[in-house]
């Protein structure tokens, strides 16, 4: 896959995961992306650092195996979304602090603005517990994202895929958006949901 810019697909996807750092979605060392290009999906390897992040870091996974060594802590996830989601070519997860804030209680978020509410419904919070993350995520996360664009897990972050790589990022930077609002129009005293 190339983009209209001439990138490959690992190129673009470092390139967003970049911008999610940039934008205090993550910090230097959070979160985890992916994205499919043909057979092959790239993942972001664990515990790497999004400033010094080349394409060339990124590890080729294919659907149905598991992950390869020195993969994301999510590889296994990623793998599970695109397997369930056969529209999916890109997987972001970030740790946006406002969309997590937002969702602490577990409730399931619902945008108060317009252009929140235009994109989703609502988003899906999960509540995995800590010891069993790796054990349980893959297919609570993919299960959510088979019908919705974002999920939440409580505590812990953002999981949204697109049909393009952009498309991953404007979901995840919409939700922030959203949740951003939320939290100001609590502490203004106007937090009543936009009606229908």
């Amino acid at each position: 896959m190339t983009s209209i810019l001439g990138e490959s697909a690992p190129q673009s996807l470092v390139k967003y995961f970049r911008w999610l750092r940039s934008y205090g979605l993550n910090d230097s060392h959070s979160g985890n992306a992916s994205c499919r290009d043909g057979d092959v999906v790239w993942i972001t390897p664990t515990g790497c650092c999004a400033d010094v992040l080349t394409a060339a870091d990124l590890l080729p996974a294919r659907i149905g195996d598991p992950p390869p060594d020195g993969a994301s802590l999510d590889g296994a996830l990623h793998l599970e979304v695109y397997r369930r989601v056969a529209d999916a070519i890109a997987v972001m997860h970030s740790h946006g602090p406002y969309s997590i804030a937002m969702t602490l209680d577990g409730v399931d978020f619902r945008a108060m603005d317009f252009e929140g509410r235009h994109y989703f419904e609502h988003v899906p919070v999960l509540s995995i517990p800590h010891d069993a993350y790796v054990d349980q995520s893959p297919a609570l996360v993919a299960q959510a994202l088979a019908t919705h664009r974002i999920a939440i897990v409580r505590g812990h972050g953002v999981y949204a895929w697109g049909k393009t790589i952009d498309q991953a990022y404007k979901w995840t930077c919409s939700l922030e958006s959203s949740a951003r609002i939320a939290w100001l129009a609590r502490l203004a005293g106007t937090g009543e949901p936009v009606s229908s």
